[in-house]
């Protein structure tokens, strides 16, 4: 039985930059298992992520953290593993059989690895002039889509026929790398994958933003 989130509760508190991939892993995961929460924009420019009442949720002064009731958590592939086994068929999402599980796991270092690296980079450097290798981050993104998208061929998602946490982790910052000049125009796969995701009931997405100018 799938658990639900108490009617007596209060929504999930989401601390979150709107425009984080990071942060959009763990509202996508809500969404998909009908949660409640509450977003909480955090003014960064000013610092907000480093004031003293939000370090005592999030230690390293990241976003996202999340306060569930009283439960406090924060980096996005813990809070998107906590919600899976706190609100979801866990099994479901985090793996039905070691293979799964394995595969899984491997995907959620992938998103902190080469994603991160990768296409995240690339857009940090765009959107938010991060001083960051671009030329470095697009070759290291080109380099994980080729090889993602000859491992989604003949497959519906990451990880077997359904949702898991492989996709949840992998989704944002793969469908907002247009944003970082990372072009998916060539992985029909990929795309295809996105596409899948993004049909599912209850989707939502994150805030665009303006392709960087080419030419």
């Amino acid at each position: 039985m799938t658990p639900q989130f108490p009617a007596d509760a209060a929504p999930v508190k989401l601390y979150r930059n709107a425009k984080s991939g990071h942060c959009h892993r763990a509202e996508l995961m809500m969404a998909f298992l009908g949660v409640p929460y509450e977003p909480v924009d955090l003014d960064m420019a000013n610092g907000a992520h480093k004031a003293a009442d939000y370090l005592k949720i999030s230690p390293l002064g990241q976003v996202p953290a999340i306060d569930d009731n009283g439960t406090t958590l924060s980096d996005s592939n813990a809070i998107i593993t906590y919600l899976a086994n706190r609100y979801g068929a866990a099994d479901d999402w985090t793996g039905r059989t070691p293979v799964e599980k394995a595969e899984i796991q491997r995907r959620l270092s992938i998103a902190a690895g080469e994603i991160a690296s990768g296409p995240a980079a690339a857009r940090l450097v765009k959107v938010f002039g991060a001083p960051l290798d671009h030329a470095a981050a697009t070759a290291k993104a080109h380099r994980l889509f080729d090889v993602m998208d000859k491992a989604l061929d003949g497959r519906t998602f990451l990880v077997g026929e359904r949702l898991t946490l492989a996709d949840i982790a992998g989704y944002s910052y793969i469908a907002h790398a247009p944003e970082g000049g990372v072009s998916l125009e060539a992985y029909t796969n990929i795309r295809a994958w996105l596409a899948r995701i993004e049909a599912q009931p209850n989707f939502v997405g994150m805030a665009r933003s303006p392709l960087p100018k080419t030419g």
